[in-house]
């Protein structure tokens, strides 16, 4: 695991402090609107350049890779991947940091963000970037000796047992203070560290950044937590900084916390205290996200719970994927599953009432049997963020606002149905056969025809009626 999480900001000035909200409590009537294109990899200039591209596939935001200095091998990042002992890098050296400074070789430097995020606010597209103050790159000689005096030492920098890897990743002290993925664990309750971190997260704010990623948010503990006192910390307080309810030697978050869209990667597990990390960010429904691609994987929902979110926090408050980044690159966990197969799960969840989804680009020219493609860091990834089916159901999304869900399957499982009140429904199937359709829906008695391929549909006695091809999806609205 070496990467993902969101963080929050501050400039100098304070702005009002925080609130804790209630994101436990789910609210029946809420829905949401907004989606999410991960532009894994994408650089800087590379993003500015496909933001018109984006916003007219419906996406409203747009993900980031990591922004601040990291590891760089001789020779640059240049490769998405490179086998040991090759040259070109790694896609996860920019999930070892070596400054909280905006810049690296792999997504630009900082007047390159500067233009990305004119281009974003030119086509009202939110940017938000990916954080990570959990740890430092595997080489602690390689961090910068300006954050290094800056945090009152290399003794400082560090939880007292941060070099020593994780061995149960479901024991909460091990979890918060030795290092996960074997990365050095950073005390980001020294206050000396919040203060420079919160700097960095204050200058992406000043550019227009509105929004992060909290890469290994569960790595970093809430009050419950134990504490490093052989470190000197009373208690552990780097979400209360980070989220603006408090300041840290004078800088706080310089952005009202409740205009940032911020999450973090808190990775479903044992004795994970996700409702205390509700207290202060949405979290990733990475259950979810698994049980979905089981269902694409067997080509059928035939038992498999496609409802339940399987987490503690209000769904509206869940950041939701087919797959993301580390299922696709660790262990390629997902990278089996085609173009087809993501795109089909994609509809489904972006349909539905709650979440925000968040669409993960493969690299371009990539396929089942080469999963890096051109192989080139920086670069646009495949064409699949605007394939007509992913814009129409992000349209589909913030047209169906206010508008309560009903999910229907065939009994076969290879149909699924997200009913949105009376106004739309998207019609998924996810198996390699044509199938025919006959659910309930909300939608009036009439002939509808699918956005995308002109397929019409009928509906008769509260009955919606068709045929799916395989491996597509319909979107039909009144």
């Amino acid at each position: 695991m070496r990467k993902f999480i969101l963080l929050t900001l501050g400039l100098g000035l304070a702005a009002s402090p925080a609130v804790a909200k209630d994101r436990i409590t789910r609210n029946p009537n809420a829905t949401n609107e907004e989606t999410i294109l991960h532009a894994w990899s994408w650089n800087f200039p590379t993003i500015a350049e496909n933001m018109k591209a984006i916003h007219d596939a419906g996406f409203t935001m747009v993900q980031t890779s990591p922004a601040q200095a990291c590891l760089t091998p001789e020779g640059g990042n240049t490769r998405l991947f490179s086998q040991p002992g090759e040259k070109g890098g790694n896609w996860y050296h920019y999930y070892q940091p070596t400054d909280w400074k905006i810049g690296n070789d792999i997504v630009g430097t900082r007047d390159q963000l500067k233009a990305m995020m004119d281009s974003a606010a030119k086509y009202d597209v939110r940017v938000i970037v990916d954080v990570l103050p959990n740890h430092t790159a595997f080489d602690v000689d390689l961090v910068s000796d300006d954050m290094v005096k800056a945090v009152g030492g290399r003794d400082k920098l560090y939880h007292s047992n941060g070099l020593q890897p994780v061995q149960d990743y479901n024991d909460r002290l091990q979890c918060t203070l030795w290092g996960s993925g074997g990365l050095p664990d950073v005390n980001t309750e020294n206050p000396d560290f919040q203060k420079y971190y919160m700097q960095y997260v204050n200058d992406l704010l000043s550019l227009g950044v509105r929004g992060f990623r909290y890469d290994t948010a569960k790595h970093i503990g809430v009050h419950s937590d134990p504490v490093d006192s052989a470190a000197g910390v009373k208690e552990n307080d780097f979400w209360d900084v980070a989220t603006g309810i408090k300041p840290v030697k004078g800088v706080q978050l310089a952005v009202p916390y409740d205009d940032l869209f911020v999450y973090g990667e808190v990775l479903q597990d044992k004795n994970v205290p996700e409702a205390e990390y509700a207290s202060y960010f949405g979290q990733t429904a990475s259950g979810f996200g698994y049980f979905l691609r089981q269902a694409l994987e067997h080509k059928s929902a035939k038992g498999i719970d496609l409802k339940d979110w399987r987490h503690e926090a209000a769904p509206e408050y869940l950041t939701t994927w087919v797959e993301s980044h580390d299922t696709y690159c660790n262990a390629h966990e997902s990278a089996a599953l085609t173009d087809d197969q993501i795109r089909c799960g994609w509809v489904y969840l972006t349909a539905r009432q709650n979440g925000t989804p968040l669409f993960f680009s493969r690299p371009m020219n990539s396929t089942r049997t080469n999963y890096w493609g051109d192989n080139v860091a920086g670069a646009r990834g495949n064409d699949e963020f605007f394939h007509p089916e992913v814009s129409a159901v992000n349209h589909f999304r913030q047209a169906m606002k206010g508008q309560k869900e009903d999910l229907q399957f065939s009994d076969n499982g290879k149909i699924l149905l997200v009913n949105r009140g009376k106004k739309g429904a998207a019609v998924v199937n996810i198996s390699e056969q044509a199938s025919y359709v006959d659910l309930p829906t909300g939608l009036p008695n009439g002939t509808y025809k699918d956005q995308v391929y002109g397929k019409e549909f009928k509906v008769k006695n509260g009955r919606l009626k068709g045929i799916a091809a395989p491996f597509r999806s319909y979107i039909l609205t009144k």
